[in-house]
């Protein structure tokens, strides 16, 4: 069999065990048409980067699939369907990874602390803005000389 990866994101108004419902029923087409789900990832609700559908945020949910082409477009058939499925994304990939995804991986980033990184001094950076702004990239603008001059008299 072929091996498929899918992510679906559902609308931001329903439960989370909504989602795990849809999400076991999708699995549910997918065994029925002779295929196995290898992974199931529950992302959580996440920011989308553009609005759908009067939606800012989205439940993302990821499948990894061991399955008939048939088996796949028959669930892409379903979530086309179903009203609470934003979007979705079919891929054929070569292996299905082991382990958490990226994405699951990267929570655990967003918590630690990060002083550990190096802070960059943008001293400099100011002095090349104010000269970039002013259009002399050379040198800075030393200060003009200005006698006083006297309003009425000539």
């Amino acid at each position: 069999m072929t091996f498929y990866e899918n992510v679906f994101i559902a609308r931001q108004d329903i439960a989370a065990n909504q989602v795990e419902a849809l999400a076991d029923q999708f699995a549910a087409v997918i065994t029925e048409n002779g295929g196995q789900v290898a992974k199931r990832e529950y992302w959580g609700l996440r920011n989308i980067t553009y609005r759908i559908r009067k939606n800012r945020k989205g439940h993302y949910v990821l499948f990894n699939l061991d399955a008939p082409s048939a088996a796949v477009a028959e669930m892409e058939r379903t979530m086309r369907i179903n009203e609470d499925v934003l979007r979705y994304l079919t891929v054929r990939v070569d292996a299905l990874e082991e382990g958490p995804s990226a994405m699951m991986q990267s929570k655990g980033r967003d918590e630690r602390d990060r002083g550990d990184r190096p802070r960059r001094d943008r001293g400099d950076r100011e002095f090349e803005r104010r000269d970039y702004d002013r259009g002399d990239r050379e040198a800075p603008r030393e200060a003009a000389a200005v006698e006083p001059t006297t309003g009425g008299e000539a």
